[in-house]
């Protein structure tokens, strides 16, 4: 994985956009965003027909969840749009770091909903990871792709563990 390409192609988008809310970013790049209550067993589903981008989300999921899937379901846009032909990629679990696709995803997410010097600051004021997952409103696992990809960057920052690979495992919460 290009961890550079990813970061670069992150913030270029909330750059030209001025923003990082990926309901807001999936609007400005036209795409189309429709909750389907009928998605009980998928928290999200991106797919591209005839260069028409859209965006199945899972309404069940709380405000949190609902902004991560949508940041990974953005990341499946920027970086696998040709991949998304078809049936679509369908997420039913959000943190699967054995497939590259899906980690891609995952760290172009958490470069778009996690600043890095926000996260540093959070650090450097005694916050604990989950402390700081919770004031930054992401999942703790992202957070820790978000250490792990910075650390790719040349970035000094501890990764206490690994992300939970099977954390969100059907979550709807």
């Amino acid at each position: 994985m290009d961890s550079y390409g990813v970061y670069r192609q992150a913030n270029a988008l909330m750059q030209r956009y001025g923003s990082n809310d990926p309901v807001q970013l999936a609007s400005d790049l036209g795409i189309l965003v429709r909750d389907v209550p009928a998605l009980t067993d998928l928290l999200g589903m991106y797919i591209c027909k005839l260069r028409h981008r859209i965006i199945f989300m899972n309404p069940n999921c709380n405000e949190t969840l609902y902004r991560m899937v949508l940041g990974h379901e953005l990341g499946h846009d920027q970086r696998h749009r040709k991949l998304a032909g078809g049936e679509g990629l369908r997420e039913f679990e959000l943190f699967d770091m054995n497939d590259m696709i899906e980690y891609e995803a995952n760290a172009f997410n958490a470069h778009l909903l996690i600043d890095e010097r926000e996260m540093d600051a959070l650090f450097r004021d005694g916050y604990d990871l989950a402390a700081a997952a919770q004031m930054l409103h992401v999942n703790i696992n992202l957070l820790l792709i978000k250490i792990q990809e910075m650390n790719k960057l040349g970035m000094k920052l501890r990764l206490p563990y690994q992300p939970d690979a099977r954390f969100f495992r059907h979550t709807t919460e």
